[in-house]
């Protein structure tokens, strides 16, 4: 059998590591060049019956607003901005963490959109958000928007996904649970949702992020839309309580059944 001799190996050897610069160079690249994903985490979480950055977030004239306990927290997610780059690297160290989530990057943020332009759509989407709580709020207690006006302010969180705490924060300044207690029951409830005029919850994103970010802050109940009990139930911490919802007469009537001890719905 033929044996290579020592200077072939050598030619050999000095031809693979040749080879190989080029390869190690192009592997190097791959991991920190940027991909089209986002990676997002729990955020912050904001109790729309108190004041945020200095300044109360739900605001009634034309009617009296009622003195509230408890709280209504609605949640958020954070994600890293569309002109931030997101390499290989970043992607492989949070794929298998439970507080983090790899997603396609068009999946969260307007195709071909800045960092402002982002921002400045998120916050268009709140400002319709508040619109929609406030008129799905004052249908529900048949009061006039003519007589009663109500202003919303959470500072620099875009999104429309607050719109479901919004408005059971207004119900909840203005009649409490009808019967002259408080809609929370003196309770740290959490939840999220989109609301449309008529009532209507809607789905949102980041779900399983969210639930994180509600126990972490203390809730004990957090409302989810429900066609997203299975996402919440993945992420849920243990202790939290999720309760599904469709309208915001069915989120009335939940908050209602947990302060009185009766009978509600969970996922």
């Amino acid at each position: 059998m033929p044996v290579a001799s020592p200077s072939t190996w050598s030619r050999r050897a000095r031809t693979l590591a040749v080879c190989a610069v080029p390869v190690l160079a192009l592997l190097a690249t791959a991991v920190f060049a940027p991909l089209p994903f986002t990676v997002a985490r729990p955020g912050w979480t904001v109790n729309v019956l108190g004041d945020h950055q200095g300044k109360p977030v739900i605001t009634v004239s034309g009617a009296e607003a009622r003195p509230t306990s408890g709280q209504l927290r609605m949640v958020s997610i954070i994600a890293t901005g569309p002109e931030a780059d997101v390499t290989l690297a970043d992607v492989a160290s949070d794929w298998f963490r439970t507080d983090r989530v790899v997603m396609p990057h068009d999946s969260v943020f307007p195709p071909g959109k800045t960092d402002r332009e982002t921002e400045e759509h998120n916050v268009e989407e709140m400002k319709k958000s508040q619109d929609s709580a406030v008129r799905a709020a004052l249908r529900y207690l048949h009061r006039s928007p003519s007589d009663v006006k109500v202003s919303l302010s959470l500072g620099d969180i875009g999104g429309p996904s607050a719109g479901l705490m919004f408005t059971l924060g207004i119900v909840d300044k203005l009649d409490g649970d009808g019967r002259g207690g408080d809609l929370t029951g003196g309770r740290k409830i959490a939840g999220t949702g989109t609301i449309d005029p008529d009532g209507a919850v809607g789905a949102v994103g980041g779900v399983g992020l969210k639930v994180q970010a509600a126990g972490r802050d203390g809730a004990g109940v957090f409302l989810v839309p429900k066609g997203q009990c299975s996402e919440a139930s993945a992420g849920a911490p243990s202790g939290l309580r999720l309760v599904p919802v469709t309208d915001l007469k069915g989120a009335v009537e939940a908050l209602r059944a947990l302060a009185s001890g009766g009978r509600v719905p969970s996922c």
